[in-house]
């Protein structure tokens, strides 16, 4: 019979069995597919061709939604592109995958990649990742992941080390070629376009940059009452690193105590840190009012798992201090550390308990036989480094004195 709206409604699945073809008379390779699902019977034209030895067989739609003469002009230009020697159905499917491509946007990239490796990532740098993909790359987020060129992210990185330094845009150039070198594997995209720009910070020596005490006293003159001020004071007491201050969790500091317990995974070398904070630390952290939309941590805005504003805040502080009338050589916030264990040595703490302080782990042999965990003196060292930076802030002569050339 020649199918028509009517005849196709009209059809029925002959008894016993659960689908059936109708082809028409009038339109060889154009029929109707009947199939049993529940109490009723589906309709849905179909057309079948051969390419090559194998066999197609193509749906082109609901028989109540598409009218008849509609899915027999499509059946045949199929039919036609078939004789000229293509293949409809692959070129659909091709023209599908395109359309997906437009999809796959690098924001969409962004977040199945960060939820892939939360669980692998240490905290910081996970946290690190979230920022640098999400707010680093925003102006990319729109672009489809495989349209992205190299000319794309090398003008992003340009961005970046103008707005945030160089040390900041290397760094989010890896995170960002770790996303492409996974979209890959996922076959979510095709090459790595990170792949030949350029490394923002090559050729930069490792940084042995240390401050003075005059270089420590502008800069703590000129940070301000508000987040960023606490924690690069905090920093400056404590000689940590500004993930483990940023991150600082409610739940890792005992305010009757003055301890502050950095568990493992907040650590680098994973084994966790365990300080005693000296008074003018303690005064920061009681000062500071609980967040309800920080929920556990310190410090961060509504949302932010922790301070996070590290690049903008340094050049804003940076800005401040040449306003003041004052320079200062290129510096990071991590020279700061730096500065903190050589002040340690020059006020004549000993080496492996200045090592400690900033929770750096002595040698295999030594942990394996010495157990001590040396918390007073560490507590000590930190005391009086708390004094020194005190008599350095307020102009005045240490009170603190080198043990070794007191002896002396």
């Amino acid at each position: 019979m020649k199918l028509t709206d009517k005849t196709a409604a009209a059809l029925t699945l002959p008894a016993g069995k659960l689908e059936h073809f109708e082809w028409c008379e009038t339109t060889p390779g154009f029929g109707v597919r009947l199939r049993k699902t529940g109490d009723e019977i589906a309709r849905r034209w179909y057309i079948q061709f051969r390419v090559g030895k194998q066999q197609r067989r193509e749906s082109l739609g609901d028989v109540r939604k598409v009218k008849a003469e509609d899915a027999r002009t499509i059946a045949r230009n199929r039919f036609a592109k078939v004789e000229l020697g293509q293949d409809p159905t692959a070129d659909k499917a091709a023209a599908k995958a395109e359309a997906l491509k437009l999809t796959r946007t690098l924001g969409k990239t962004v977040e199945q990649y960060l939820a892939a490796v939360e669980r692998d990532l240490r905290p910081s740098s996970y946290a690190a990742s979230v920022r640098y993909l999400r707010k680093h790359f925003e102006p990319l987020h729109s672009m489809p992941i495989d349209s992205i060129k190299r000319a794309d992210i090398a003008s992003r990185l340009e961005d970046l080390k103008a707005e945030h330094g160089i040390v900041a845009a290397a760094r989010a150039r890896s995170v960002l070629s770790a996303l492409f070198a996974w979209s890959i594997a996922m076959g979510l995209a095709e090459n790595n376009p990170v792949a030949g720009t350029l490394i923002p910070d090559k050729g930069n020596e490792p940084r042995e940059r240390t401050l003075s005490d005059d270089e420590l006293k502008i800069i703590w003159a000129n940070l301000q009452d508000d987040t960023f001020g606490q924690v690069v004071k905090l920093l400056t007491l404590t000689g940590c690193r500004r993930g483990e201050i940023g991150d600082l969790q409610w739940s890792e500091i005992d305010l009757q105590t003055g301890v502050m317990t950095l568990p493992p995974e907040r650590t680098k070398n994973g084994d966790g840190l365990v300080l005693t904070l000296p008074p003018s630390a303690q005064a920061i952290l009681k000062a500071i009012p609980r967040n309800q939309f920080r929920g556990d941590f310190v410090f961060g805005k509504r949302g932010q798992k922790g301070f996070n504003a590290w690049s903008y805040c340094t050049l804003a502080l940076n800005a401040r201090i040449t306003a003041s009338g004052n320079t200062l050589e290129p510096w990071t916030l991590h020279d700061i550390r730096r500065s903190v264990r050589t002040g340690l040595g020059r006020i004549g703490i000993p080496p492996h308990i200045a090592e400690r302080v900033i929770g750096h782990l002595p040698p295999k042999l030594q942990r394996t036989y010495d157990r001590h965990d040396y918390s007073g003196d560490i507590k000590s060292a930190l005391l009086r480094w708390a004094d020194h930076v005190e008599a350095i802030i307020e102009g005045r002569t240490s009170n603190v004195i080198d043990i070794k050339h007191a002896a002396n």
